[in-house]
């Protein structure tokens, strides 16, 4: 199986530290390694170097090159625009179908964080059985959810259709998108749901097949793309055809069609690393405790993520629940549960042409 790791996109709700050249990928968050590197080291942990792939845009690579430097170049997929998942995931099937166009494909995003490695990867490797077992069919792996979360989307459970080894597996009964806390507390008491943390195990041919049904002007263009793989002319067609992409994510263009999807569920703590609020969880054991990066002196003050430098102290009192985000640039201050507001914060920056800050 190869690895397909998915770095992308912007980030923009873990402004101001995720910038356009500098996104949170390229970020580090609680020690020295960046959510980028974290990722990759996950993954050798079961698979060679000469497995993993890195998905990106031609303006990132220079960024990330240097956190994988064992990773050759031909194992950059490049794009040369943003065309969201569905287009990423078909470029890179296309690639890796040229190569071998019975390739099954997993892919990492590189923004997700989780602590329990070993179960992580005997999972990953149930789920290539899956595919192996079925190759028409697309393998997810879902996480049973630890709360109601509101800035997640779920998956809800079909019928029980079997074990591969130990593992259980069973049909997708269909995705829903963020509920609100009502519906999130409903799906938690229901036990059929389970977070979507968009990790697919696919084999290429299959999926390729799939946007033939279901995007077939991007399929079109895939076998174009796919013709030049490995010829001289690779990276010229990539950019010239690449653009001319359906922009849509690979939930909305391929798998909301998909009805013989399988689903694994998954126990491990997993965190989808998208806003300031999932650092927090992700860095803290405690709901009241301050979690702190840089150098902070507080009174009365609990619940908060203070993220700033050694070079300044940020004093806080009677400071509850809140995200302080300090950068040489900009400074961001904002409640906890408003942390999925900073897309839009960010978009009405670009609106009001603050593009410095961007």
């Amino acid at each position: 199986m190869k690895i397909v790791i998915m770095a992308g996109g912007g980030g923009t709700r873990l402004w101001p530290l995720s910038r356009r050249a500098q996104p949170k990928q390229s970020q580090p968050f609680g020690d020295n390694q960046t959510l980028l590197q974290k990722t990759y080291g996950r993954i050798r942990q079961g698979w060679g170097n000469h497995d993993v792939f890195l998905s990106t845009s031609i303006k990132l690579a220079p960024f990330l090159r240097p956190q994988l430097p064992t990773l050759g170049p031909d194992h950059y997929i490049l794009e040369p625009v943003g065309r969201e998942t569905a287009a990423a995931i078909g470029l890179a099937a296309a690639v890796l179908h040229k190569r071998n166009p019975k390739e099954i494909v997993y892919t990492a995003n590189s923004d997700h964080y989780m602590k329990d490695v070993p179960t992580y990867l005997r999972i990953l490797r149930s789920a290539e059985k899956l595919v192996a077992k079925y190759p028409e069919r697309t393998a997810m792996v879902g996480v049973e959810p630890r709360s109601p979360d509101t800035g997640l989307g779920y998956i809800k459970l079909g019928r029980f259709a079997g074990r591969i080894g130990r593992q259980r597996y069973y049909h997708v009964d269909r995705f829903v998108e963020k509920p609100d806390l009502k519906t999130a507390q409903q799906y938690l008491r229901s036990g059929r749901y389970l977070w979507n943390p968009a990790m697919f195990v696919f084999r290429v041919d299959a999926m390729l097949e799939k946007f033939r049904r279901w995007m077939p002007a991007s399929y079109r263009i895939l076998k174009l793309i796919e013709a030049a793989v490995d010829t001289p002319s690779e990276k010229q067609t990539i950019k010239r055809l690449f653009p001319k992409m359906q922009k849509t994510s690979i939930d909305y263009g391929i798998m909301e069609h998909d009805r013989s999807m399988l689903v694994i569920p998954a126990s491990f703590a997993w965190a989808d690393i998208g806003t300031w609020r999932s650092v927090y969880d992700m860095l803290s054991g405690d709901p009241a405790a301050n979690i702190v990066l840089g150098k902070h002196v507080s009174f009365d003050s609990q619940g908060n993520l203070i993220y700033g430098s050694r070079k300044k102290l940020i004093a806080t009192a009677g400071l509850h629940d809140m995200i302080v985000v300090d950068t040489p640039d900009a400074l961001l201050i904002c409640p906890k549960h408003e942390s999925q507001s900073v897309k839009q914060l960010v978009a009405e920056m670009t609106k009001q042409r603050h593009h410095r800050y961007l």
